[in-house]
């Protein structure tokens, strides 16, 4: 395995990663103290913040994991600094994911980090880097769904347990867009190495537009309904139930 040797300023913590951080930290505070006059705007607030770094760490666990596959290129290119605003598409990676979670509650997956691939030698290390994106979204999703699954929401403030529930959500509907099997999408490059030539050839001029076609398929009522029903089902075994999502966005949505 390839390590490399980037600078010490390539791998620092980005200030703009450290206030998201910081607005994350003092509205989940003001959601969980009562301290907000209006409760709705603190869970906005504080569930918006906490998808950005969600996010932030989603491409980095992409560029880190790239980085110790070969592609030593990622410390230059600010990927290792949590920085949103390094990010090749920061509209595509950052901008229309907030706005897709303001309208309709859907973990949009965002991205992109541009890696190096030709620097990369082996299947799974290429198929490892494709998932390391969307397994952060499943761990993020385990522990905002700890207190529940393991049955200590005794002394949880219920707003804080609702924007919990409204994130927790949305880190599942992240995970399980991203590991569709659909180009242009994480889910594809976990298989696409394994797959010939010629396919890879065929799929290649559709990759650009897979995002979209999926976006489009989640507005067919049938399809919305039965991917809704596999995301409660997920967080229904997690111990979260109907209610506590739709409550938090209810609650996350506080101008309506």
């Amino acid at each position: 395995m390839t390590t490399a040797t980037t600078r010490h300023s390539d791998r620092r913590v980005s200030p703009v990663f450290v206030g998201i951080l910081a607005v994350t930290a003092v509205t989940g505070w003001a959601t969980w103290s009562g301290f907000a006059e209006q409760p709705g705007v603190a869970v906005f607030l504080f569930v918006t913040a906490a998808w950005v770094v969600s996010l932030c760490l989603h491409e980095y666990a992409h560029a880190r994991t790239a980085l110790h596959s070969g592609d030593i290129t990622v410390g230059s290119k600010g990927y290792l600094t949590l920085n949103p605003m390094k990010y090749t598409h920061a509209l595509l990676s950052i901008v229309l994911p907030v706005v897709f979670v303001i309208m309709g509650g859907i973990g949009l997956p965002g991205g992109a980090v541009f890696i190096e691939r030709q620097r990369i030698r082996g299947r799974w290390r290429h198929s490892l880097i494709s998932a390391a994106g969307p397994l952060t979204n499943v761990l993020f999703a385990a522990v905002c769904t700890a207190p529940f699954w393991l049955h200590a929401l005794d002394g949880v403030p219920t707003q804080f347990r609702y924007a919990l529930a409204f994130l927790a959500l949305l880190q599942v509907t992240a995970a399980l867009l991203n590991f569709l099997p659909v180009p242009g999408l994480d889910g594809y490059g976990v298989i696409e190495p394994w797959l010939s030539y010629k396919v890879k050839r065929q799929v290649e001029p559709f990759a650009p537009f897979g995002l979209l076609f999926v976006f489009a398929l989640l507005f067919v009522p049938a399809v919305n309904r039965e991917f809704f029903d596999v995301i409660d089902a997920i967080l229904r075994g997690l111990g979260v139930s109907d209610w506590d999502t739709s409550y938090g966005y209810s609650l996350y949505r506080f101008w309506d």
